[in-house]
Order: structure tokens, then C-alpha cells, then sequence
């Protein structure tokens, strides 16, 4: 427990600088970047006059000094005030705060399925290496790791809700609906079967090709060699010794994907409409909503942090050693 508590403080502190970069980043690319959200609010007008244009700039706070306006951003986010959105007209956080539960669902799910039967079928194809089940799950992995999720996406609804017409064709609930409790639980997860199976499908031949890789590499082992010799059941080295190895790695994959597959979600929100998080993105920048995009990307960067930071300790608690140099020193 003493080891974990060290190493979570130690990751929290270490990501207060690559926060704080993101930010100052973000916030003066957004600047460098030709046009802003008045151009935009007048673009949707049709145009305006210069009385109208200096009122709005003002009141957006554009008439002021760049290092003003980042003092004033950076201050106004220690009291968790992420700006006002100049598209929707709303807070950014109460926008962000709406849109963030429908893209976690589709994440998580996303991620449980990749990671659980990605393993699971590397354990089948790293069983038994070169053996037809793993020259035939390799193959498939490859072809289907080939595929855009966008368009798997597509496919998905052509066959499964348009023709067959088994599941929704886009939404994240049935309007209207009036469901509540379970009822709706099952009807926001009947939705996400197809956008969870396009977006997770991609990082499943990906884990399942990292599993395999990993037990073909654990095989030559010597405490696998040893577990041979002592005449242990080839079960119990797969799973006890051989799978277990070949599992770490694929931990510290997860965080790694963790920001990929939240950029994927971007895609399959937009095909199955689902108003998530990307979609919101997609918004702000045909917006130009310059206060609402670096909110997204701000609080974008604390999910990837956090979801590291949980993988980290999980990796810690897997094997001893990691961790234990930080906390003696």
C-alpha cells in the first residue's frame, strides 16, 4: 500500500508540467492560428459592421494582451472555470460535462473488449506457436488491424442495422424514450453494440497480436523450461507462467492507447451520431470555438494522465519490482 501511495504521488506531481505544457500550448496554437470565434459568429451572420466587431471582441476578451488573456485562462482554471463556449452559448464545463459520459461508455466498453478477448485469443495462438489456430487468428488479426474504423463502422450498419436491422442505426438512446434504471441501461447498451464493436475490434487484433508476441517470446524462457522439466500440466505453464509474462506488456499498452482511441472515438461518433465527446470536438473546431476546443483538449490530456496513472499502479501491483527503486530513494 506505502509503494502505490508513493508511486501515485510521485505520477501526480510529475504530470503537473506536462498539464501546465499542454495548456500554454495549446492555448497559443489556438491563438497562432488564422481567425477566431468572432470571425466565426460573424461568418454565421452574414457579416457586421466595426461598432459590432469591437463589441464583440471585447466582451470576448480578444481586445486584451495575449499574456493577459493566458493569465487570466491559467487563473480562471485553478477555480475550474474552463471559459464560456461562444457557439453553444453555455459553460465549457457544463458542454464537457454533458458529452464526456457518452464517450467514456463508448471507450470503456471499447477498451474492455479489445483488451479481454484481444488476450484472451493471443493465449489460444500463443499456446501452440506455428500451429494452424495461430497462423489462422494471426492472419485475421492482421486484416482486421488493416481495417479503418470508420469504415468497419459503416459495414456494420449496412449489415447489422440497415439490412438485418438487429440494432440501432445511430444515437446513444432512443429519444424520447422514457425509460429510467435498468431499463434505460439496456437500452443505451443495445446502442453501443455496434459503435463499441467498430471501435474496439481495431485494438483487438492489436492486443491480440502483442499477447501472441509476448508468449511466443515467454516460451523460451527459462523458468518456463524449468516449469517443463519439474512436469507441470502444459495448462498450468500457459496460464501460470507463459500468460502471466506475456500480460505486462500489454498493461502498459493500454495507457499507451488510452489517447488513441479516445482520437478514435472522434471517427465512430461521428458515423453511429453519438453526442460524445468527439463530435463536441468536431463542433468547436467548425466553430472556430477557441475556448471550447482547448477545454476539450485540456481535459482530453487529464483523462490520458489518469487512465496512465491507473495503469501504472495496476502494472506496479503485477510485478514487485516496479516502483520499488522510487520508493526506497
Amino acid at each position: 500500500m506505502h509503494r502505490a501511495l508513493t508511486l501515485t504521488r510521485r505520477r501526480i506531481v510529475s504530470s503537473i508540467p506536462v498539464l501546465m505544457i499542454v495548456i500554454v500550448g495549446t492555448f497559443l496554437l489556438l491563438e497562432a492560428a488564422p481567425g477566431d470565434a468572432v470571425d466565426a459568429y460573424l461568418l454565421s451572420l452574414g457579416g457586421g459592421d466595426a461598432g459590432l466587431v469591437a463589441e464583440l471582441r471585447q466582451s470576448y476578451g480578444l481586445d486584451q494582451s495575449l499574456v493577459k488573456r493566458l493569465t487570466l485562462y491559467v487563473g480562471a482554471l485553478l477555480r475550474f472555470d474552463l471559459g464560456w463556449s461562444v457557439t453553444f452559448d453555455r459553460p465549457v464545463l457544463d458542454l464537457i460535462a454533458e458529452r464526456l459520459p457518452n464517450t467514456l461508455w463508448l471507450m470503456g466498453a471499447a477498451t474492455a473488449l479489445a483488451f479481454s478477448l484481444g488476450s484472451l485469443l493471443g493465449v489460444v495462438a500463443g499456446a501452440r506457436p506455428g500451429s494452424l489456430t495461430d497462423r489462422a487468428l494471426s492472419i485475421g488479426s492482421l486484416a482486421l488491424y488493416a481495417i479503418p474504423s470508420f469504415w468497419l463502422g459503416l459495414v456494420l450498419v449496412l449489415v447489422f442495422a440497415v439490412d438485418l436491422r438487429w440494432f440501432p442505426t445511430a444515437g446513444i438512446e432512443t429519444i424520447a424514450s422514457g425509460k429510467t434504471g435498468l431499463a434505460r441501461a439496456v437500452d443505451i447498451a443495445w446502442h453501443l453494440v455496434l459503435p463499441v464493436s467498430a471501435l474496439g475490434f481495431i485494438y483487438l487484433a492489436l492486443f491480440l497480436r502483442m499477447m501472441r508476441a509476448g508468449m511466443a517470446e515467454a516460451w523460451r524462457q527459462d523458468f518456463v523450461l524449468f516449469a517443463r522439466a519439474k512436469g507441470l500440466a502444459q495448462r498450468r505453464i500457459v496460464l501460470r507462467h507463459v500468460a502471466r509474462n506475456a500480460l505486462l506488456p500489454l498493461v502498459t499498452m493500454l495507457g499507451l492507447q488510452a489517447a488513441a482511441m479516445l482520437g478514435g472515438s472522434v471517427v465512430v461518433e461521428s458515423v453511429f451520431a453519438i453526442p460524445g465527446f468527439g463530435r463536441l470536438a468536431h463542433e468547436a473546431v467548425s466553430g472556430r470555438d477557441a475556448p471550447l476546443l482547448t477545454g476539450i483538449i485540456i481535459v482530453s490530456a487529464v483523462l490520458v494522465i489518469v487512465v496512465n496513472l491507473l495503469v501504472d499502479i495496476a502494472y506496479a501491483a503485477l510485478d514487485p519490482r516496479v516502483g520499488s527503486g522510487e520508493t526506497s530513494s
